[in-house]
């Protein structure tokens, strides 16, 4: 481990301590949480899942930052996706208990808020996610990529992001080798999909959290995906 990895982990856990040791601090979050749903999405989005790509950065290159990387059109963009994402949990966690309970499943809107973890839990959030993650997932996705070029094409300046992006052209030079064999293949079904049965069992206000958590794995994913695309 290098200076630098010492140095960014020392940050990160600065950032992170105050929710640990005041009190306070995570009460005024949870607050937020609740009555700010979406802004907090934005934020938490913008932050984690940005610092997701920042180290799949340092495992593509060695580098935590490189000139062109544009990390605040990239923490912009996630924000949106994560209004998106916020969304698609809404959308996703009611419509698909509905559906079971059409389906013949004794199904009810709270039952992924019941205690403990039961079968029917655990079918409702597997199928929650499975459902999210194979409408939802591959347009955000290839949606995501398509702005990582767009930032890339305009040298990850401001000025550049906020140019009208050119979809029929990153559409077609997208690597879709990549993105269908392995993004969507691979990453859907043998991560996320587990990943996100876990985020429907968790408590409410904590499944946007953690799926921005998530997004620091999506970074090293991308990272992934990025150097088998130059093989």
């Amino acid at each position: 481990m290098k200076r630098k990895d010492l140095l960014f982990i020392s940050v990160c856990a600065l950032f992170l301590a105050p929710f640990f040791v005041f009190p306070e601090v995570l009460r005024i979050y949870n607050d937020l949480n609740a009555s700010n749903g979406m802004i907090m999405s934005f934020i938490k989005f913008a932050i984690l899942a940005t610092l997701g790509e920042v180290i799949g950065l340092r495992i593509k290159t060695g580098n935590y930052y490189e000139k062109g990387f544009g990390v605040i059109p990239r923490a912009i963009v996630w924000g949106f996706l994560g209004l998106g994402i916020k969304a698609a949990f809404v959308i996703f966690g009611v419509g698909t208990p509905a559906f079971l309970k059409y389906m013949g499943l004794p199904v009810a809107p709270d039952t992924l808020n019941s205690e403990g973890v039961s079968s029917l839990k655990l079918i409702t959030a597997f199928s929650i996610s499975t459902f999210m993650n194979v409408i939802f997932a591959p347009i955000f996705m290839t949606l995501h990529r398509i702005t990582d070029m767009h930032i890339a094409s305009t040298g990850g300046t401001l000025k550049g992001f906020f140019s009208p992006i050119r979809f029929e052209k990153h559409f077609t030079e997208l690597n879709w080798k990549v993105q269908w064999n392995f993004v969507f293949l691979k990453t859907i079904p043998l991560f996320w999909i587990p990943a996100h049965t876990i985020t429907f069992l968790l408590p409410e206000n904590h499944r946007v959290l953690f799926a921005a958590i998530l997004g620091v794995v999506l970074g090293v994913f991308l990272a992934i995906a990025s150097l088998k695309g130059k093989k």
